[in-house]
């Protein structure tokens, strides 16, 4: 069963306004938060997530339902590339360098934005592109 495609974009929307508060704020407890967020998307799946949740909550029932659907095992693999980076940023705002917190912090956003704004998910991307090598 695929999941409705709206759902991951709403969370890359959320997950840019968090991670971008995390740039201006250095705020590691913001950036622990969102990684929780991409661990809980990546072992329950995403629409397990504490933003999975909040859209089939509050956003889902506004809108129509859904016309599009997609596999769940690309926007969870995204989710663990996300995690990688979260935690990576972690250990750069909390052990140094800072500037590393800021890059994979700054790395993780910008993925985030592509997906939000243009539904282009890089994780998902790397994810067919590893199924394909691998075969």
């Amino acid at each position: 069963m695929g999941i409705d495609v709206r759902g991951p974009r709403f969370g890359a929307a959320v997950t840019t306004v968090v991670l971008a508060a995390v740039l201006i704020s250095g705020s590691e407890w913001l950036l622990a938060w969102q990684a929780l967020c991409f661990a809980l998307g990546t072992v329950a799946g995403v629409g397990r997530s504490p933003y999975g949740w909040l859209f089939r909550a509050v956003v889902r029932p506004r809108l129509g339902p859904p016309t599009e659907f997609e596999d769940p095992a690309p926007p969870r693999f995204a989710q663990g590339v996300g995690l990688c980076f979260a935690l990576l940023g972690l250990v750069g705002y909390v052990v140094g360098p800072e500037w590393l917190g800021m890059a994979a912090t700054g790395c993780a956003l910008a993925a985030a934005f592509l997906n939000a704004a243009f539904a282009y998910c890089l994780g998902c991307e790397m994810y067919l592109l590893l199924r394909r090598t691998v075969g």
